[in-house]
């Protein structure tokens, strides 16, 4: 013991290295580093800077004094209940009414399909820590979410991007792509998809496309994780049909209200098939033994006593209004040779840069002009997405989104004059996956 402690002594004295147990931790380890990303929006995050980056909903749009009164009316009256232990598959009632609340988008499920998780987030990790051993494939759109892109290298996946268009992931793509890592040998474990106004792309699976993907992966024997934060929130029509809807048995489905009610709940959730959802409740209680009572008792009696389809509306309505200040201010300010998406929903829009400028490069020169945004290399496992970025419209007053779009054309366009003095520059070398915060995601 006295050895272990000199030589931890030892190696943190010698300034070599600045964690003395990194020759300890678990190999799957190795990759959990901060990004860089990181650091630049801890100034990013000053008033003066508009922020296109940030992935927050816009939750001041909430009646919060209501949901102060829900709250201490729950404390006053079921406190005995809701801050004790709960069940590991999450509370009965609440799942009774995730049901409800799918319904709007196809599925037809009991509560017993149902698990409660601390956000979707935890149930990608569960997912991911019953599937995945080291070297296994996760097949994932490119762009892909870069919250599951951390939690798969985590675990030690290999992630495979399937290329993606206007209309989502291309089945072509998916089949080909399929075929070629099962003939090389690779164990496929499961397409990671968010099929409705996808993050980073903003771009949403038609329908033809969706019963395309099943068909494959069902023929392929290829699970599917149908991961579905953002599916009530579109600005034209009804809502699309789940993929979980046409396929009970093969799909896994993530639900959350961190986008339609509040992230500070954490309250999302994981329809599987029972087999599926039982190892998930057993690896849930041995991760937290149980989720938070308090706050699924609180979604549960907001679900109950608040108009919430009308919650949804005024969401809908007030990001409707600032995807169209983006769009409108990118097609004013944007120089030549940007291209971008058009989302029908949800809070982003991806952006690709003209030839030669990379967006990794241009952040820390955005945010001294006061501007931010997430480089596309963050939603890529592979080094991909140095030419794109996302730019975020969820947050942002819509004065102060077509204020960040004007100054970020500006540093576009000052870098497009450097690249046509003096050529491409050198791209940054790409170390992994560059995983952002929360308020990021």
């Amino acid at each position: 013991m006295t050895h272990e402690l000199d030589h931890g002594r030892k190696a943190a004295a010698h300034g070599s290295r600045i964690d003395a147990y990194v020759d300890r931790y678990a190999a799957r380890a190795a990759g959990m580093v901060a990004s860089e990303i990181r650091a630049l929006f801890a100034v990013a995050s000053r008033p003066e800077v508009v922020s296109l980056g940030s992935g927050m909903p816009y939750i001041t749009a909430l009646p919060l004094d209501v949901v102060g009164d829900l709250v201490a009316d729950l404390v006053a009256t079921r406190g005995s209940v809701a801050l004790q232990y709960g069940g590991g598959q999450g509370d009965p009632a609440l799942r009774e009414q995730i049901c409800e609340v799918m319904r709007l988008e196809g599925i037809e499920a009991g509560p017993d399909d149902i698990m409660v998780t601390v956000g979707s987030q935890q149930a990608l990790d569960l997912i991911t820590r019953i599937f995945i051993d080291p070297g296994d494939v996760v097949l994932a759109e490119g762009p892909s979410y870069a919250g599951a892109l951390g939690t798969f290298a985590a675990y030690q996946a290999k992630v495979v991007h399937i290329a993606m268009d206007d209309q989502g992931l291309i089945p072509e793509s998916l089949a080909q792509t399929i075929y070629a890592l099962q003939a090389a040998g690779n164990r496929i474990k499961f397409l990671y998809t968010i099929p409705t106004f996808q993050n980073p792309a903003g771009v949403t699976l038609n329908e033809v496309r969706r019963r395309q993907v099943l068909e494959i992966c069902r023929r392929a024997g290829v699970l599917v994780v149908e991961d579905n934060p953002y599916g009530l929130l579109g600005f034209d029509g009804e809502p699309m049909r789940a993929l979980r809807a046409d396929d009970p048995d093969g799909v896994v489905y993530l639900g959350s209200f961190s986008k339609t009610l509040a992230p500070g709940f954490r309250v999302g959730w994981a329809v599987a098939p029972h087999a599926i959802r039982d190892k998930l409740v057993l690896a849930m209680e041995s991760a937290v033994l149980s989720h938070s009572t308090f706050t699924q008792l609180a979604v549960g009696q907001y679900l109950t006593t608040q108009p919430w389809r009308e919650q949804i509306k005024t969401f809908r309505e007030l990001y409707r209004e600032r995807r169209d200040a983006m769009l409108s201010a990118l097609e004013v300010f944007m120089p030549p040779g940007c291209t971008w998406t058009r989302p029908a929903g949800g809070f982003f829009v991806w952006m690709t840069l003209p030839e030669g400028l990379n967006s990794k490069a241009l952040l820390p020169r955005a945010i001294a002009e006061r501007v931010a945004f997430v480089p596309g290399t963050g939603f890529y496992s592979d080094g991909g997405g140095t030419r794109n970025m996302r730019l975020s419209f969820c947050y942002p007053e819509p004065d102060r989104i077509k204020e960040g779009v004007r100054r970020l054309a500006g540093v576009i366009e000052q870098e497009l004059r450097m690249r046509d003095t003096f050529g491409t520059g050198s791209i940054p070398r790409h170390g992994g996956v560059d995983t952002p915060g929360p308020d990021l995601v």
